[in-house]
């Protein structure tokens, strides 16, 4: 499949990475100009085990860039991957997503084509349907399961050992608006032998968050 990675930091750049090993063609969209340069040359602008590795060896497969539009209109599938860094008072700031969201929406108002967005950013439950949604619609004219696609595909990624855990999971998690985009993510991970979890947006959103609650929680114990 062709494929649009938004935001190329660590989940971002993951993702993009093992997906060109897969076999399918990826353009990473990012706002740094110097990112977007280091990925074109193979090289990786974080640090990762193995990342520098297939970037280098699936360059041809993986392109950067700065323009939205070029990249969605070249493109049949966009995952959301920006930050949403914690605020002061502990809530999570949504505004890169609103922003991604909305450039989304607008170049999707003028392409022909049926296109799935796939929200991966960790957010709190009920983001992808009470925000990203009526974002998509309002500023695209369009409907989704109609016009477009949404689901959320939640990451369960660990530092040092991303790339593992992208390529062998121990099982993926398809939150789905409509049919269609869960049939198409299923199509997306047809190679993956793990279990496979399909359930609502709202839901797949709960179990990331339960995930990193129950990480967190290991972690403090670990910790006395």
């Amino acid at each position: 499949m062709r494929l649009s990675i938004i935001g190329t930091g660590y989940v971002g750049l993951v993702t993009a990475a093992c997906f060109a090993k897969l076999g399918h063609s990826v353009i990473c969209v990012d706002i740094d100009p110097e990112k977007v340069q280091k990925i074109n040359k193979g090289n990786s602008p974080i640090y990762e085990q193995g990342l520098d590795n297939l970037l280098l060896t699936y360059k041809e497969r993986i392109t950067a860039t700065m323009d939205y539009e070029g990249a969605l209109k070249n493109t049949d599938v966009t995952f959301l991957c920006v930050g949403t860094p914690s605020l002061k008072d502990g809530s999570l700031d949504v505004s890169y997503l609103k922003e991604a969201t909305q450039h989304i929406a607008t170049i999707l108002k003028d392409k022909k084509t049926w296109h799935l967005i796939v929200v991966k950013s960790t957010v709190l439950p009920r983001t992808t349907q009470q925000i990203v949604l009526p974002l998509l619609e309002h500023h695209s004219g369009k409907k989704a399961g109609a016009d477009f696609g949404l689901a959320m595909n939640p990451e369960f990624l660990k530092e040092g050992v991303a790339i593992q855990d992208f390529l062998q999971p121990d099982r993926i998690v398809i939150g789905s608006y409509d049919p269609r985009s869960r049939t198409t993510l299923r199509e997306l991970y047809k190679n993956f032998s793990c279990p496979f979890v399909e359930t609502s947006l709202s839901a797949a959103e709960m179990i990331k968050y339960a995930s990193n609650a129950f990480l967190a929680t290991k972690i403090s114990f670990i910790n006395e």
